[in-house]
């Protein structure tokens, strides 16, 4: 289906766009995941001809972004569409692979009928759970008991930004855009409130400008809510308002990965632990043992998601916010020892020069490290860190 040149005409809910990972794993397309990563949960977004009305700066949906809504990519991979009959039909053929299924709502009033369909025939035709990741700006109260009735298990509300003032500027005033701090957690609240505590959440995406502290708050406040927090790293889409913004440095992100499973597994709070005076966490308020014993599991860098029907995440996202390899950010399977040796290095800032340079190579075969562009302004910036921590300069 995905082969036609125009699939402008394939909307919801006869049609669904799919994760490049989902089309591998249902046999759509070909290929292979590196290190043999498997994923276990179908993710399908719904598709409409006029698209998207939310403008979020990063997004690859966004309506600033060129192009037609159908060949948009999203969380940086293509999503092909495919016939919703077809899925269901290949999921069936395939029930070992699969543990649960999320579908995407976008900020399209069309898409609250539709989500509810769609989740009604997948949950009718086999025993899978459904997750949602929902459109706050366009529900209210009632939709959320209606999902429910649908046959929905699991609640999404991709928050995303940790302050009210990034949220604003990047999904709100700051780019004309619908969406509203408050109506995302008042969301998220009412769907905790229908679904249950555990059976809601939020998505947070780190390296928008927050520092540590605020996001941490922010995982802190979900978790007194009684969710849990899914993690992202900000990854560049091409065509996008950030298209020239670079991802957070490794050591930030894998000290907010560790947050959040301390956080999310009532370990340690956000409240607790140290902070220095640019918000970054100094400490977990942990003992140096027990946070050894947790780095060493390599839980806390494995992808947050939601869990299929064994209670294993299914939603692990194989290289969703990073290009395979050794500095993938969330890992889809437990890491190893080598892994966990480099997480280390990560963490500490010490494999800072090789993070460096193979930012550097990328963006350069992208066209994306031009001279006076913000990624060659950024790469000047990181070298004199680097040089401020290790003695070396990047050439």
């Amino acid at each position: 289906m995905d082969g036609r040149n125009d699939q402008s005409d394939l909307e919801s809910p006869e049609f669904l766009r799919m994760s490049l990972a989902a089309a591998m794993t249902l046999g759509f397309k070909p290929g292979v995941f590196y290190r043999n990563a498997r994923l276990y949960c179908i993710n399908l977004l719904l598709t409409y001809r006029n698209g998207c009305a939310a403008r979020c700066a990063y997004c690859g949906l966004s309506r600033n972004r060129p192009g037609i809504y159908q060949g948009k990519s999203f969380i940086r991979v293509a999503w092909p569409t495919y016939a919703l009959d077809e899925i269901i039909q290949r999921i069936g053929e395939r029930r070992e692979k699969v543990k649960r299924i999320c579908i995407s709502m976008i900020t399209n009033k069309r898409s609250i009928h539709d989500t509810n369909e769609v989740c009604a025939r997948l949950r009718s035709s086999f025993d899978i759970p459904v997750s949602l990741l929902i459109s706050p700006t366009i529900l209210g109260y009632k939709d959320l008991l209606d999902f429910r009735h649908a046959g929905a298990d699991k609640i999404g509300v991709a928050i995303d930004l940790a302050t009210e003032a990034l949220f604003d500027r990047y999904r709100g005033r700051g780019v004309q855009g619908p969406h509203r701090w408050n109506t995302y957690w008042r969301t998220l609240k009412d769907a905790l409130d229908v679904f249950g505590k555990g059976n809601a959440g939020a998505h947070f995406m780190v390296g928008m400008g927050e520092t540590e502290k605020e996001m941490c708050e922010a995982i802190q406040r979900v978790r007194d809510m009684g969710g849990s927090t899914h993690l992202f790293s900000f990854f560049p889409e091409a065509g996008s308002v950030m298209a020239d913004c670079m991802p957070p440095p490794l050591d930030q992100y894998r000290r907010i990965q560790l947050a959040r499973y301390l956080i999310d597994n009532g370990i340690s709070r956000g409240d607790r632990f140290g902070y220095d005076e640019r918000g970054r966490i100094a400490n977990f308020g942990l003992p140096r043992d027990d946070l050894n014993r947790i780095i060493d599991s390599g839980q806390p860098f494995r992808t947050s998601g939601c869990e299929g029907y064994d209670g294993e995440v299914a939603c692990n996202r194989p290289f969703a916010n990073s290009r395979p390899g050794p500095e993938m950010r969330n890992y889809p399977f437990p890491p190893n020892r080598a892994d966990i040796q480099r997480i280390r290095r990560q963490m500490e800032g010490k494999d800072a020069l090789l993070s460096f340079e193979l930012e550097r190579a990328t963006a350069c075969r992208h066209g994306q490290s031009k001279k006076g562009s913000r990624w060659n302004i950024h790469f000047r910036f990181r070298a004199l860190s680097i040089f401020c921590r290790t003695g070396q300069y990047p050439r």
